[in-house]
């Protein structure tokens, strides 16, 4: 005859050993996954972006102590001197079918934009309650920067920095705030045919400032890399 008590308690017993084995396992799992994915060669890239992101200096101290973002002056600035601030002349290099606000031959109205973070197209309307729909993204951010040298500079540099088109894009509002402040190893395009081009102006900025990137961002720009090889730096 079957000890109902007795099978209670093996059951009972059971289930703490797989309560005590789950809790193992969530502590274990994430320091062997990096070693993991360094032996399996998840983060082993070839090709000239990996060349160039091989050559940047690791920093896995960084901190962002002094950072002041209005210390960068992005769109405070005419550079190329054509009475256009850098918003709207990254409008006008990233857009199609533009229509300028009269009189100004350089305010964009109007436009369309195929988005490189989301993939999807964004008909562009200026005004107050429609402007943010398309933002101008540092991809390398200015915090991110700070952190990675950016902090040594003089004014003209930051400045400098701040309105490089080289390091502007323009994206959609949304995907923009959720990226913030974050490197690669924190934050990818969610539209995945962009995410090789995106690491590689990455490195392309920071190899031009001489910028330092972390071991994780490092790890996760080579990931990347792995599945575009012949992937090129963009010109400046």
């Amino acid at each position: 005859m079957i000890n109902l008590d007795s099978l209670v308690t093996r059951f009972l017993i059971l289930l703490l050993i797989a309560g005590f084995i789950g809790v193992a396992v969530g502590l274990v799992l994430p320091k062997v996954s990096r070693p993991l994915a360094q032996m399996t060669g998840q983060y082993v890239a070839t090709g000239p972006v990996a060349e160039a992101l091989a050559t940047l200096p690791v920093d896995d101290h960084p901190s962002t102590r002094g950072y002041d973002r209005d210390s960068f002056g992005y769109n405070t600035t005419d550079d190329d001197g054509d009475g256009c601030t850098i918003r709207d002349d990254i409008l006008k290099r990233d857009m199609t079918a533009i229509k300028y606000k009269a009189p100004s031959a350089c305010q964009v109205k109007s436009g369309s934009l195929r988005e490189p973070y989301t993939g999807k197209t964004i008909h562009f309307v200026r005004g107050r309650q429609t402007s943010a729909a398309v933002q101008i993204d540092h991809v390398v951010a200015l915090e991110n920067a700070w952190q990675s040298g950016a902090n040594k500079w003089d004014a003209a540099q930051k400045q400098e920095y701040g309105n490089d088109p080289y390091n502007l894009l323009s994206v959609d509002g949304p995907a923009n705030q959720q990226k913030g402040s974050a490197s690669a190893a924190y934050w990818l395009p969610a539209n995945r045919q962009f995410r090789c081009a995106y690491v590689a102006r990455q490195v392309g900025v920071k190899e031009k400032y001489d910028l330092t990137v972390t071991t994780a961002e490092k790890q996760a720009i080579s990931k990347v890399l792995r599945t575009c090889p012949a992937q090129q730096i963009p010109k400046r």
